[in-house]
């Protein structure tokens, strides 16, 4: 009962907003002269990081909750195994969703892994500056 009580209380200190990933990446925008919205509810999936004028979303998602390495990780699992694989592969499902209705709709998904953040913060600025830039030369284009 003590081994539940405790994986019930490390799921639930696990935060879906103003999450240590996201608020790195947010004051690392902030800090290049980035202005965005957060969990903008207009839009599908709820995005972490909206940035409006380049039509760029982006989501900070965690290795455990959207499955990275899944078909190496998801035999790790020692108790309750069926529910957390369903759990987990429906979240990497709507993920798929998620990415295609934003990407009907024209926007520009971008998705990091939290390992990314954490230890290459630069190279994630660095590849939404790329993408902003990439967005703003096609719209120059087409006006």
């Amino acid at each position: 009962m003590e081994q539940k009580q405790a994986t019930s209380d490390r799921m639930r200190a696990c935060k879906s907003k103003n999450s240590s990933i996201e608020l790195a990446l947010r004051r690392a925008l902030w800090a290049e002269g980035y202005r965005y919205r957060i969990n903008y509810a207009k839009l599908p999936g709820k995005p972490d990081i909206v940035l409006s004028k380049p039509k760029i979303v982006i989501f900070c998602d965690g290795e455990f909750w959207h499955g990275k390495d899944w078909e190496r990780r998801k035999h790790d699992f020692k108790a309750n195994k069926e529910f957390w694989i369903s759990k987990v592969e429906r979240t990497m499902q709507r993920d798929i969703e998620t990415t295609e209705k934003l990407q009907t709709l024209g926007w520009m998904v971008l998705r990091f892994w939290e390992s990314d953040i954490n230890k290459r913060l630069q190279y994630c600025l660095t590849t939404i500056r790329n993408a902003i830039e990439s967005r703003s030369e096609r719209e120059e284009v087409f006006n």
